[in-house]
C-alpha cells in the first residue's frame, strides 16, 4: 500500500523533472523581461508555462492509461519542441547583438576568419551547396527518426532514455538562449547571394528560417546538440538506424556553418516581427525610430566586425568601436 500510495514527485521521470526545470528558468527569463519595458503579451507566456506544469503533473497519470496515454505521457515534451523554441524568440526579442561580437572573436580566434560568412562566398559550389542543405532540412527526421524508430520497434526503454537525452540537451542550449542570446551570421550579415544560394533546398531553408527562426538562439546550435545526441543514441540501442542517419546529422553539422544559419539582415527580423522597431540591448530604453536605431547598430557592428577580422581591406574607425561596443 506504501508503494501504490507513493508521493508523486516519485512517479515523475527523469523528463517530468527535467521539464519542470526548465519552465522554471524559463519564468525567471520572463521575470527578468520586466526590467525594461514589458513584453507584449505576457500574460499568456505565464499561461502557457503554468499549462505545461500541469501537463507534467498530469504525465504519469496518462503513463499508467492505454497505449495512447502511455505515449503521450512519454512524448509530451518532443511535441512541444515548436512552441518552446518559439518562446525563446519572444523573450530574447530586445537582446540585440549584445553578445555576438564577443562569440565573434572568439571564432575567429579559432578559425582565423569568420568561416561562416567567407565559405559560401568563397566557394559557391551549387552540388555541395544541395547535398548539405538537403541534409539541414533533414533535421526534424533525423530528430524524431530516433526516437519514434525505437519505440515503434518495441525498445520503448531506450525511446525514453532517448527522449529524455535530446530533451535536455534542448533545455542546456534554451537556457542558454535565455540568459546569453546571440543573434549569430544569419543576422549579423547580410545573405549570400550566388549560385550555392539558388538551389532549391537552399531557398526553402532560407523560406522555413525567415518564418520560424528565433532570435537569439544562434549559440550553441541546439540543431547540431540534438542531432547529434540522437543518431548516437540510435546507434547506441540500434545500430542500423544510427548508420543510416549519420551522414545526414554529419552533412547537417557542416550546412550549419556553410549556409550561414544561425543571412537575413536583421531589418527582415524586425519587420517581420511587425513591431518596427530594432532588437535593442536589455535595458535599453525604446526611444528613436525603431528602423533609425537598426540601422545605426547593424551596419556600425558588422563592419567593425567585418574589418576586425580582416574581411574587407578597411581599417576600422575608432567611432565604429565604440558604437559596437555600446550594444553592450
Amino acid at each position: 500500500m506504501a508503494v501504490s500510495e507513493a508521493a508523486p514527485a516519485r512517479r515523475f521521470t527523469g523528463i517530468d523533472i527535467a521539464t519542470l526545470a526548465y519552465v522554471g528558468l524559463a519564468t525567471v527569463a520572463l521575470l527578468l523581461s520586466f526590467q525594461g519595458d514589458p513584453i507584449p503579451g505576457w500574460g499568456w507566456l505565464f499561461v502557457a508555462h503554468a499549462l505545461l506544469v500541469l501537463l507534467v503533473f498530469l504525465a504519469p497519470r496518462a503513463r499508467a492509461g492505454g497505449a495512447a496515454g502511455r505515449f503521450l505521457g512519454e512524448w509530451y515534451p518532443m511535441l512541444l519542441l515548436a512552441a518552446l523554441y518559439g518562446e525563446i524568440g519572444v523573450l530574447t526579442l530586445d537582446a540585440g547583438f549584445q553578445n555576438d561580437l564577443g562569440i565573434q572573436r572568439f571564432e575567429a580566434w579559432v578559425f582565423g576568419s569568420q568561416v561562416a560568412y567567407r565559405w559560401i562566398r568563397e566557394e559557391p559550389n551549387a552540388t555541395l551547396s544541395w547535398i548539405l542543405h538537403s541534409c539541414y532540412l533533414a533535421y526534424y527526421p533525423i530528430l524524431y527518426a530516433s526516437p519514434l524508430g525505437l519505440w515503434l520497434v518495441g525498445r520503448r526503454e531506450a525511446s525514453r532514455r532517448t527522449i529524455f537525452a535530446v530533451m535536455v540537451t534542448f533545455y542546456f542550449c534554451y537556457v542558454v538562449f535565455l540568459f546569453f542570446p546571440v543573434a549569430g551570421p544569419r543576422y549579423a550579415f547580410d545573405a549570400a547571394h550566388n549560385a550555392a544560394t539558388n538551389v532549391g533546398p537552399a531557398r526553402f531553408a532560407q523560406w522555413l528560417l525567415d518564418h520560424g527562426d528565433s532570435w537569439g538562439a544562434a549559440f550553441p546550435s541546439s540543431h547540431v546538440a540534438a542531432s547529434v545526441v540522437a543518431t548516437g543514441m540510435a546507434l547506441r540501442y540500434w545500430r542500423t538506424l544510427g548508420w543510416v542517419l549519420l551522414p545526414f546529422t554529419a552533412g547537417l553539422v557542416v550546412a550549419v556553418v556553410y549556409g550561414q544559419f544561425r543571412g537575413r539582415d536583421a531589418r527582415h527580423h524586425a519587420d517581420r516581427r511587425g513591431r518596427g522597431a530594432a532588437p535593442r540591448a536589455r535595458g535599453e530604453p525604446r526611444c528613436g525610430t525603431g528602423r533609425q536605431r537598426l540601422v545605426v547598430r547593424v551596419r556600425a557592428g558588422v563592419h567593425a566586425a567585418v574589418a576586425l577580422f580582416r574581411l574587407q581591406p578597411h581599417a576600422v574607425q575608432p567611432q565604429e568601436v565604440s558604437q559596437v561596443l555600446s550594444i553592450q
